[in-house]
């Protein structure tokens, strides 16, 4: 799938990186045999690169919420993952193999055991969070919550870095919901986690 090629002088041997073909359509199957050191996600069938390391106040948010949910689950069903980890989103009537969206939200929660496997989480989670803190607003706001949607993500929320906002979406008969807005002072109930709600201070504490 992938070549590498070299270019050759009298003294060095330099090896470029691999090919991608940005118009085809790659499945998991493709994602599997991808011989890069960097992260990628598969939208769509589309390849799209991931930053090498997130920013600093992204990972400080990322902890932030991770912690106060993996609280909040002790000695209940569901679990809380935060990046890297890799969910394949199914397709009907297809094998996970052929699946073309292979994601790595920044934080998911599953309270399914049957989909978390040792590579990957393989089904739809409860609930996910992407934090923007870069340059890909697009991704999170129309690729991934079309996707999301699409799968079946019953909560889903974005969380904007820069402007200390938080939008929160709500699956409904297929469709999100915008359910608000929240920003300073407010505090965030999690539909998903009933009796769970997480302040905005809480969220961007420290950062």
């Amino acid at each position: 799938m992938k070549e590498y090629k070299t270019i050759e002088n009298t003294e060095t041997e330099e090896a470029k990186e691999p090919v991608i073909d940005y118009d085809r359509i790659y499945t998991y199957a493709d994602y599997l045999k991808l011989e890069i050191d960097e992260m990628v996600e598969i939208i769509r069938g589309k390849i799209f690169r991931m930053c090498a390391a997130p920013r600093t106040k992204h990972q400080g948010i990322s902890l932030n919420i991770a912690s106060l949910i993996h609280n909040e689950l002790k000695g209940k069903n569901c679990k809380v993952f935060n990046a890297p980890i890799d969910v394949v989103l199914p397709i009907a009537n297809k094998k996970r193999t052929k699946s073309t969206n292979v994601v790595q939200p920044d934080i998911c929660v599953i309270c399914d055991p049957k989909i978390i496997e040792e590579t990957a989480v393989f089904g739809v989670p409860d609930f996910v969070i992407e934090i923007v803190a870069g340059k890909d607003i697009k991704r999170d706001t129309q690729y991934k919550y079309s996707i999301y949607e699409e799968a079946g993500v019953g909560e889903y929320w974005i969380v904007f870095a820069e402007i200390r906002l938080v939008e929160v979406f709500i699956l409904e008969n297929g469709k999100y919901q915008r359910l608000n807005a929240f920003s300073e002072d407010d505090v965030v109930p999690v539909k998903t986690l009933p009796g769970l709600s997480i302040s905005i201070d809480d969220i961007f504490e420290g950062v």
